[in-house]
């Protein structure tokens, strides 16, 4: 306080945000007010859930205020849910209106006695719309309770998390975590298991709840699955790939581009717009923050991601606080990428071996003449990517093919490869400099390209069951109606 005086005549009270428990407590106190305001019953589980979802996912706000707001709001939503007028109780009073019109007009006419029993059959219409009415409420009481499913569909909306993943346990997601991501990444199990025991160490409590969920460090040769790893895992734990935020370091090279990250300060070009980075965690606290090719990035940069790995926060050029305890940070990067190409092609499928280890260590080296011992120190897991073997592109073949069938399924056309096919796209897509990026293009030009033309022509119909085989005229394509041969273009 500026006034000596004033802060001395008037004593300062700091009140800090209660904690989860006093905060349920607070809610229960005013529970009854809300329910007289909304004519509604809230769940005790309903008050519960309100407390914790605002405190895991809403991170920009304090309790008891989010978690008021919250449940304000599902009680309204709950309220006018039950409050749907039937389709009997319009049709009274639709009765009711014409009766009333036409006894207006009668009385003008001055045909009292029409009148009177016109009044009469207002007053019955009126009679049982009364009593319709407290059937209604008696029927419905039971329904409009406020429940923790309510809960999670307004937190859902606020935050942008699909309510299944709200609902769903969170340590059941923890445990099958593994799993589901393996479900679209092929190989990288060291990869895989280093992110999952990061993430189920933060949420057993294990680590500084302050900090980001994780932070981890990609490395490897292009096309391995660094990107694809980063997006599967937005979509699992925060319900779809909208949570990723990439940004690509490249634009991020001098020293004056390293405030579009935070905004810029009051007085400079682009006060008003905005960070590209605090804007967009604002709106998302949580998930997932991609910076790809990290190492072409201004030192600056570094310096507001160590103080994101350090205490979780950033600062805005408008002075906010924009808190990142929700966010996951994954960087990737191609350094030390050129010694997995010279190493021996058997020492990748074998994490184990001391030749890898060596070639790690070498990596590591390397990491160290680059970046700052501060910055490397503070992230959680620095993870090296495999280059992808023959058998690896067998597995990736298969899910790009169930891919192309998914988008013709859309489309009410089914479509079968043969086994050739995808040895055949899978032998001439390989290539371990470039990963399995050749290969996409490879379906894109052999695959998709001849069925869009077939499409666009007429010879591929809805409804239509395409067979696809490889001879030695090419790629061929096979439905009840005709046979469509393509030869491969050099």
């Amino acid at each position: 306080e500026r006034d000596a005086g004033l802060e001395r005549r008037f004593h300062p009270i700091h009140v800090e945000e209660p904690t989860q428990e006093e905060a349920i407590q607070i809610l229960l106190g005013l529970k009854e007010k809300y329910e007289a305001h909304h004519g509604v019953k809230i769940s005790n589980e309903a008050i519960t859930s309100s407390v914790k979802l605002a405190k895991r996912y809403i991170s920009d706000r304090f309790l008891p205020d989010k978690a008021i707001d919250i449940l304000d709001e599902a009680s309204a939503k709950v309220k006018l849910r039950g409050s749907v007028m039937s389709d009997a109780w319009k049709e009274l009073y639709n009765k009711l209106e014409n009766v009333i019109e036409e006894k207006e007009n009668v009385i003008r006419m001055q045909d009292f006695e029409k009148a009177a029993a016109l009044r009469d059959n207002e007053q019955k219409i009126r009679d049982e719309i009364s009593a319709f009415s407290d059937q209604e409420q008696i029927d419905t009481i039971e329904t409009k309770v406020v429940t923790a499913e309510d809960i999670a569909e307004v937190v859902s909306e606020w935050t942008g998390i699909e309510l299944k993943k709200l609902t769903e346990s969170e340590m059941k997601k923890l445990l099958n975590l593994e799993a589901a991501l393996h479900k679209r990444i092929v190989t990288q199990d060291e990869a895989v298991v280093s992110i999952a025991k990061t993430l189920r160490r933060t949420r057993a409590g294990l680590q500084d709840p302050k900090k980001p969920l994780g932070s981890f460090l990609f490395l490897g040769p292009t096309g391995v699955g660094k990107t694809e790893l980063a997006k599967t895992l937005a979509e699992y734990l925060f319900g779809s790939e909208e949570s990723l935020l990439r940004f690509d370091m490249s634009e991020y090279m001098e020293k004056h581009t390293v405030s579009r990250l935070i905004g810029a300060p009051p007085g400079y070009v682009g006060y008003s717009e905005g960070g590209q980075l605090t804007d967009a965690v604002r709106r998302r606290p949580s998930s997932v923050i991609l910076f790809d090719e990290i190492e072409k990035a201004h030192p600056d940069v570094f310096n507001l991601l160590l103080q994101i790995l350090d205490d979780g926060r950033l600062t805005d050029g408008k002075g906010r606080t924009v808190n990142f305890k929700n966010t996951i940070l994954i960087m990737t990067s191609n350094l030390g990428t050129h010694m997995l190409k010279e190493g021996s092609p058997g020492f990748l499928t074998s994490p184990n071996s001391l030749e890898y280890e060596k070639l790690k260590s070498q990596i590591q080296r390397e990491l160290k003449d680059t970046f700052r011992p501060e910055f490397l120190n503070r992230i959680d897991e620095i993870i090296i990517f495999n280059s992808l073997s023959p058998q690896d592109m067998i597995n990736i073949t298969k899910k790009m093919l169930e891919n192309v069938k998914e988008k013709l399924k859309a489309n009410l056309i089914d479509i079968t490869f043969s086994e050739k096919v995808v040895s055949q796209l899978a032998k001439e897509g390989y290539d371990p400099k470039f990963g399995a990026r050749p290969l996409k293009r490879l379906i894109q030009k052999k695959i998709e390209d001849p069925i869009a033309d077939k499409i666009i022509e007429g010879s591929i119909k809805q409804y239509d069951s395409i067979e696809v085989d490889y001879n030695s005229c090419g790629f061929v394509f096979k439905n009840a109606q005709e046979l469509v041969s393509t030869r491969d273009s050099k």
